[in-house]
This record gives structure tokens, C-alpha cells and sequence, in this order.
């Protein structure tokens, strides 16, 4: 653990479809980190904390938001080449971020050369600062992790597509379920490092299951049935480009390291779907219902439009959008 103690991602109460994006995207950073969009007081940069100490670095770097590019990329002294023969590199943000968790809170009111370059590395996992015909290139590999209010401003829709993942926050929290919030919350700031003794061994289990879902990664095919299927719905949904199709794939590959398992299946691919589509599906209206189905104001089936925990409607979920059934926190 880190000297000063984050709180504990396997503490986190509720968020299952957040904590699920955020540990494929540490199993594999290439899926392009995810975007979190939600109101304030989600614990948003909690749960990106609780991210850093499942991986090997345990790093976590924020971007400032009035950052320069100088300050995100680093800089290069041509005095110290010109004198020593050599160039003398200074590291920005991401040098730093290297092998951990890079957190950009308001990504959209960066500005857009800003959220580009920094994907462009992500991406990458290199960063290359050039000046004056010399150059310096560094790894920088990390789990990019953006979040944004979107009454505060939208995110440009050609840098929204390229983060891999999107995952919405809900700020509206049923009561007992914000009660053990507060709660863990209370004994968390009373006594950091006892909270985080006391959760310890929950949150070793979960080291070790990412661990291994990263070291089996490899071995899962990124087979052409799955492909087919995938490609299959990203055109029913109507997404421009192929970004969704591949971080759809490299994510339902994780989902299945995550399970432990040796090849990607159907499960898989209906897990990861609202992650991969949810920011790159075109909005439709919804079709007319046949003439055997319910009319307006009748529901089928009395559980229906219902969330994940009871208490969302559907209307909060997009158009078009089904709401999956999270894998967190299943063993493998």
C-alpha cells in the first residue's frame, strides 16, 4: 500500500458497473481508460484512488486542470544540449503517471489540444517531446481515468469517442444504501490506517484477482466469432468508425480474464456492451410497439423498468440503452 492510505476500492459501496470498467481497464490499460460522467459528490476520484493500489506501481498522478502542455508532456533543455551534448529532460505528468493511474477531473474543460495529446498517449503508451531537431521519448503507460459533469460542459464528440469506456453515475442513492456510505465514509477519516487494515484482506483478494486476469490476458484469443457478433451490433447501433468495435473486444476479453476463464463468451460480450457503446451509440427513437404488446401506460411484467437496484426508472437510462448486469464482485 501507499504511505498515505486511499480508501479501499473493495470498501466502495455500490458503483458495481464502474468498479467492474475500472478493473478491466487496469487488466488491459489498451482498452483507451475510462470516461465517468456524473454530478458532484459521487466519489469519483475516490474510486480512481482505490484503482491505483490494484496496480503493480500503485502511482496515482492528477492532472490539474489549468496544466500547460509543457507541464503534461515535460520539456527539454537545449542549453544543456548544446553545451553537454545531450539532451537534458525534465518530466511532465506523464513521465510521472507511468505504471499507474493518471485522473483528469473536468476533462471537458480542458482544452482540446490538451485531451488530445493526452490520448494520443494513452494510446500509445509513448510519449515523444520534440523541439528543435531533438527529441526524447519515454514509456508512459498508465490507466486514464476522466470524469466530467456534462451540465458543466460536453466533451468535443470526436475526443468522447476515443476514451475506450463510459460509464454514467447516478447521484440519485436509496437511503440505506447512502447511510453505509456515510458510514464507511465516518470510519475512514476517523482512522485511515485501521479502515484500511480492516479491509486488507478483501482488498488483497482483489489484487490478486486482477493480477491474474492481467497474466492471462494474452492467452485469450481475440477470436473472430465474438468479433462477428460484436461487429454485428455495433452496427445495429448505429456507431460511426471502428473504435467501438475493437475496445469492445479488447474489453470483453478482460471480462473474461476477470472470470477466469480461457476463451471469450457470450457473457462477456453482453457485459462490457453498454461500457463500449453508451457515449458512440447513434440516439433513435424508439419503434412503435407490435400490435400484441402492451400500449402506453401498461407494463408486461410488474418488474420491469426497474435499475440495477430498484430504484432507478427506466427513463433514466439513454435511449435505446439496456442496462447489464454487472460481474462485480464474482469470483472466477
Amino acid at each position: 500500500m501507499t504511505d498515505t492510505p486511499h480508501f479501499p476500492l473493495s470498501a466502495v459501496v455500490g458503483a458495481d458497473d464502474l468498479k467492474l470498467a475500472l478493473c478491466l481497464t487496469a487488466i488491459d490499460p489498451k482498452i483507451g481508460g475510462v470516461l465517468i460522467e456524473g454530478p458532484r459528490g459521487m466519489a469519483k476520484s475516490t474510486l480512481a484512488r482505490g484503482l491505483a493500489d490494484l496496480l503493480a506501481s500503485g502511482q496515482f498522478v492528477t492532472l490539474p486542470l489549468g496544466a500547460t502542455e509543457e507541464r503534461l508532456v515535460g520539456t527539454l533543455d537545449l542549453d544543456a544540449a548544446l553545451s553537454e551534448g545531450r539532451a537534458q529532460f525534465s518530466p511532465g505528468v506523464l513521465a510521472k503517471a507511468d505504471g499507474g493511474v493518471l485522473y483528469v477531473d473536468e476533462v471537458n474543460l480542458l482544452p482540446d489540444h490538451l485531451v488530445d495529446l493526452l490520448l494520443d498517449v494513452a494510446a500509445s503508451g509513448t510519449n515523444l517531446i520534440e523541439r528543435d531537431g531533438i527529441s526524447h521519448r519515454h514509456s508512459a503507460k498508465f490507466v486514464l481515468i476522466g470524469t466530467m459533469n456534462p451540465e458543466e460542459g460536453e466533451l468535443r464528440p470526436q475526443l468522447l469517442d476515443r476514451f475506450g469506456l463510459n460509464v454514467a453515475l447516478c447521484g440519485h442513492t436509496v437511503p440505506a444504501e447512502r447511510g453505509q456510505i456515510i458510514r464507511r465514509r465516518l470510519d475512514f477519516d476517523s482512522d485511515p490506517q485501521h479502515f484500511c487494515v480492516e479491509w486488507e484482506s478483501r482488498q488483497q483478494s482483489l489484487r490478486e484477482r486482477c493480477q491474474k486476469a492481467r497474466s492471462i490476458l494474452a492467452s485469450i484469443p481475440l477470436d473472430d466469432q465474438a468479433l462477428a457478433q460484436i461487429t454485428e451490433r455495433c452496427f445495429a447501433a448505429g456507431v460511426d468508425g471502428l473504435r467501438a468495435d475493437l475496445v469492445w473486444l479488447r474489453a470483453a476479453r478482460a471480462h473474461a480474464a476477470w472470470r477466469g476463464a480461457s476463451a471469450i463468451a457470450g457473457e462477456d460480450i453482453d457485459a462490457v456492451a453498454e461500457f463500449a457503446l453508451r457515449h458512440r451509440r447513434r440516439e433513435q427513437a424508439p419503434p412503435a410497439p407490435p400490435h400484441n404488446q402492451p400500449q402506453a401506460g401498461q407494463q408486461a411484467n410488474p418488474g420491469e423498468g426497474q435499475g440495477q437496484w430498484g430504484e432507478l426508472p427506466a427513463q433514466a437510462l439513454p435511449v435505446g440503452a439496456r442496462r447489464e448486469v454487472p460481474s462485480w464482485p464474482k469470483k472466477p
